[in-house]
């Protein structure tokens, strides 16, 4: 069933949560510094420790803190080649069974839906040129409902950032 305009509009104000001063630069100091210990947060905003760890709760259990993690080097870990790829469909339809076959190769680390030519756009982090070429070949190729893809290799990366607390 198709959304009205303001259907969609709730569905936006939903997704958008409040946020104070006070959370804004408690996520400017932990996005920056993801192993800052919460009493020096607390120190750097003027609350108690306990304060700190109430409002970040707080952001994690409205979705605005989405997760803590420790982030991998590929290239140490010997993945040098990083691949985008955009995968045209034979129908629409097939995108969940898709979708499912693509969670399946464990290089390929983001999937998303996207507007355009392309019906899904995917990042893969892959050892070698020649390790890309073959899961070309012989992983997406053997999907059914994948028409067919574009691959840019990506050269270098000069930045990745998270979106600015203002």
């Amino acid at each position: 069933m198709k959304k009205n305009n303001i259907e969609l509009e709730e569905d936006f104000k939903e997704q958008s949560v409040h946020i104070d001063d006070l959370d804004r630069k408690i996520l400017k100091l932990i996005t920056a510094n993801a192993r800052i210990p919460f009493l020096e947060v607390a120190r750097e905003c003027g609350v108690s420790g306990a304060a700190i760890h109430q409002r970040v709760q707080r952001l994690v259990s409205m979705g605005v803190i989405i997760g803590s993690e420790f982030l991998v080097s590929p290239q140490k870990l010997g993945y040098n080649t990083t691949g985008y790829m955009g995968i045209y469909l034979e129908k629409a339809s097939y995108d969940k069974k898709v979708l499912k076959l693509l969670r399946e190769i464990p290089e390929i680390v983001e999937c998303h839906h996207t507007t355009g030519q392309y019906a899904i756009f995917i990042k893969i982090q892959t050892k070698t040129n020649k390790h890309l070429m073959k899961i070309i070949d012989t992983d997406l190729q053997a999907i059914d409902g994948i028409a067919r893809t574009e691959t840019f290799i990506s050269l270098e990366e000069d930045f990745k950032r998270q979106i600015p607390i203002r």
